[in-house]
């Protein structure tokens, strides 16, 4: 089943606006979820000590590789062998993966990441949006996810995998342990396969808030992706990771994934796989880098959430990563009159009119006619390497002039289109 000729619409977004700045336009590019951020010293040793690594290697990844891996989780309370681990060139390529893996449709938080759908009408899945609970995104309703299941079940179809993201894009926000727990249960009795999708794991703006895996409620069943384009801003490096559960489901799974792996990608390039040691090993030097990148994310995303919410949009609160999710139905009436009628033309009318690059809703899976959309906040950090340091050092980001001014230039925007 085609998607269509069009390319992600992120990336799409992220080209345009790259083309309409080469032209000399201001744009406040908040359309694209990538952490521009200083790179460390010791993952370029890391890739130059891993220069040498010429040869394919294993499918899964070098043995010290899977045990590096296999480390990380055993640390957040998800024991793990290096046999249930495999590397990739991104997480992307193993979600993919996980879809022909699994036979029967698949089970989408609405809204959700604009890969998930795609991906399962490229493998010939029908993909279902379940719509999440008011206090947050990543995951579907426990009531709607269950009635969604007996809906497919009833057209002769069957429920195969249900993909949660924790915390959550597009929202930003991280589902609480109670429906964590309630989701399972509904996902062991329809006998679901889990993807938890933790990217975003380790950027949680509060670092003692309560984060629940998946893994933890249903081991048997949860496959749980990660990777280092957020945490450690290596987005174009792509290197992902999935750990697979223990047992025997757990190793077909992942025997099946490796069977796809050898026909798409072969192996991780050898390089990223000694800096993909090196990052999960997780030295001190990383440890600290991310935790400043975490700090960064959380002031500068309640930074666009106030101003957001004091144009009069509806917005959850972000709980981790670069996110918000705000919803303009407040203000249809004056939006309307610059012919925002919904997300397409917000979208279009934002960059327009405006100079905001935003994501609508709609991309998202999101209801079409509803005036929500994305926007990430981690490009708002600087345009050259010095102005992002200084953000990653600051005690106050927010503050710093060159994200001020972008931040007041926003909020001008939007209280022109909305009062």
């Amino acid at each position: 089943m085609s998607v269509g000729s069009a390319i992600s619409p992120n990336l799409a977004l992220d080209q345009e606006i790259a083309r309409l700045r080469a032209a000399g336009e201001r744009v406040v590019h908040l359309g694209f979820g990538e952490a521009r951020l200083p790179l460390p010293a010791g993952l370029v040793r890391a890739l130059d000590d891993g220069a040498r690594h010429t040869a394919y290697g294993p499918v899964a990844g070098r043995p010290e590789v899977l045990a590096a891996v296999a480390g990380y989780h055993s640390r957040r309370r998800l024991p793990t062998e290096a046999e249930q681990v495999v590397m990739a060139p991104g997480s992307k390529p193993l979600l993919m993966a996980l879809v022909a893996a699994v036979e029967g449709d698949v089970l989408l938080p609405r809204p959700a990441w604009v890969t998930y759908g795609p991906q399962a009408r490229l493998m010939g899945r029908r993909a279902w949006g379940v719509d999440i609970p008011e206090r947050c995104g990543g995951l579907p309703e426990p009531a709607a996810l269950a009635d969604t299941v007996r809906r497919i079940r009833e057209q002769g179809r069957r429920p195969g995998l249900l993909v949660l993201t924790l915390p959550d894009n597009p929202t930003g926000t991280l589902a609480p342990p109670e429906l964590i727990r309630a989701v399972c249960q509904v996902a062991r009795e329809a006998d679901l396969t889990v993807v938890s999708d933790e990217i975003y794991r380790d950027l949680l703006h509060d670092p003692t808030a309560e984060f629940l895996s998946p893994a933890e409620v249903a081991p048997e069943r949860t496959v749980v992706t990660t990777g280092l384009s957020k945490t450690h801003a290596l987005g174009g490096w792509r290197i992902g990771s999935a750990r697979f559960p223990a047992g025997d489901r757990g190793a077909e799974l992942r025997a099946r994934v490796l069977a796809t792996a050898s026909e798409v990608w072969s192996s991780l390039a050898g390089p990223l796989q000694s800096v993909a040691r090196h990052a999960y090993d997780e030295p001190r030097e990383l440890t600290e880098h991310v935790a400043r990148g975490a700090r960064l994310h959380a002031a500068v995303a309640r930074a666009v959430h106030r101003t957001m919410t004091d144009a009069g949009a509806e917005c959850r609160a972000p709980d981790g990563g670069f996110y918000v999710y705000p919803d303009l139905e407040p203000a249809r009436a004056m939006l309307a009159a610059h012919g925002a009628i919904d997300s397409a033309s917000l979208e279009r009318v934002l960059l327009e009119r405006a100079g905001i690059a935003v994501l609508g809703g709609h991309h998202f899976g999101d209801d079409p006619h509803a005036l929500r959309f994305r926007a990430a906040t981690s490009l708002l950090y600087g345009v050259t390497d010095r102005q992002r340091r200084s953000a990653l050092e600051s005690d106050d980001p927010a503050e710093l002039p060159h994200i001020r001014r972008e931040l007041e230039r926003l909020a001008q925007a939007l209280t022109k289109l909305t009062a």
